[in-house]
């Protein structure tokens, strides 16, 4: 990964473990931050991005961007289902 770009996928771990992967690449240099999430967890990606921004990075970072986008999944059963999406970047000021 680039030091001037981190992607980071949000899943099932608690929020606080997004926000940390977040705050520790901006302190290692990173211009912009990506969260990804899909389905369920994009309540979870919303609210480390709301996190970084006013709690732990106040006035450092903002939202430049959010994407919403539809991902196709392969179900066990090998049937086709669209999914829900988000890429939220945030960037330093």
């Amino acid at each position: 990964m680039s030091t001037q770009e981190t992607t980071i996928l949000v899943g099932k771990k608690p929020t606080t473990s997004y926000v940390i992967a977040a705050v520790m690449s901006f302190n290692a240099g990173a211009k912009k931050v990506t969260l990804k999430a899909r389905g369920g967890a994009i309540a979870r990606a919303v609210s480390t991005a709301v996190m970084i921004r006013d709690r732990f990075l106040p006035g450092q970072v903002k939202v430049s961007d959010i994407r919403l986008l539809t991902d196709k999944v392969t179900t066990q059963q090998g049937k086709e289902r669209a999914v829900a999406a988000i890429e939220i970047v945030l960037e330093r000021v």
